[in-house]
């Protein structure tokens, strides 16, 4: 049985948090720039984390910001809004360079959740399975920060420095997501391990990215693994040596010290070899998709 209030404490007004759900780039950063704020976009993460919790944090709504929503292409450069969600990217007309963030958005939860969650959110989430953090760093993606001061640009590669850990500064907000265009023969892939189809937490997840020359000899590679350490790797050594070869027999290359740069755990969905030697699996099947198209 609680205790009854003292008189001082009766009087003392209630401390409800703080929601802001700003109509505005500027007032959303003026906000961000004066005090702590938990950024909410989708949602898709920061509700569930929290059923039957009261809000003890103050809030900074962005679902306002229709600027940061959308696809558009300019100056050699692909601009994905913070604010587009998965089923934006799924209605897209886009070319094959992204089929893989296209496959990894029809497996990122249901109908509801690809409504509603955004890339933005995805990224910084920075959780080691999120779905589309593999496909992004293949594509060199880069992030694009703003606060009161101005703006800057940041490697995906160097933004997501651990789990759940990113380099946004408390008084910023990721605006977009930047990716550069390739030749029209770019064409990428996406295959993700799971206890089922649909509906389910990643075991492994590969993203593979080829561009390649008129003659069909690869002229960049990029291949990325998730879910198999604390951040998505890309297998820097596997992609050296694709590099020139032709398109067809591309899975031949894959050996099993390409994956050393991974640090997969044991946990409830796998142990740490079985996800060594799905990875390297699913590379494989990547590479030889790509290569009979």
């Amino acid at each position: 049985m609680s205790r009854p209030l003292e008189p001082e404490e009766a009087r003392r007004p209630v401390q409800h948090p703080l929601y802001l759900r700003p109509a505005g780039l500027d007032d959303a950063l003026a906000a961000l720039a004066g005090r702590a704020l938990t950024v909410l976009a989708g949602g898709t993460d920061y509700y569930p984390a929290r059923v039957g919790q009261p809000l003890r944090e103050d809030v900074l709504d962005i679902t306002g910001l229709a600027a940061l929503r959308g696809i558009r292409r300019a100056n050699g450069m692909w601009r994905v809004g913070a604010l587009t969600t998965w089923s934006d990217i799924l209605r897209e007309p886009l070319p094959s360079l992204f089929d893989a963030l296209k496959l990894a958005a029809r497996e990122i939860g249901g109908l509801q959740i690809q409504n509603a969650g955004t890339l933005g959110g995805n990224i910084c989430n920075a959780s080691p399975a999120a779905d589309g953090v593999p496909c992004l760093l293949a594509l060199d993606a880069e992030v694009e920060l703003a606060s009161t001061h101005g703006s800057r640009r940041v490697p995906l590669a160097g933004f997501i420095t651990g789990g759940r850990q990113t380099g946004r500064r408390p008084d910023e907000l990721v605006t977009a997501v930047l990716i550069s265009e390739r030749s029209t023969r770019a064409r990428s892939t996406f295959l993700k391990l799971g206890a089922r189809r649909y509906l389910v937490i990643s075991i492994v997840m590969v993203a593979v990215v080829l561009d390649v020359d008129e003659g069909g000899a690869v002229v960049s590679a990029a291949v990325s693994v998730g879910a198999c350490s604390p951040v998505a790797q890309r297998l820097h050594a596997l992609e050296a040596r694709l590099t020139g070869r032709a398109a067809e027999g591309l899975a031949g290359e894959v050996r099993a010290s390409d994956f050393s740069v991974l640090a997969p755990i044991d946990d409830v969905r796998g142990t740490a070899a079985y996800r060594l030697d799905a990875a390297q699996r699913l590379t494989q099947r990547a590479l030889r998709e790509l290569g009979e198209e």
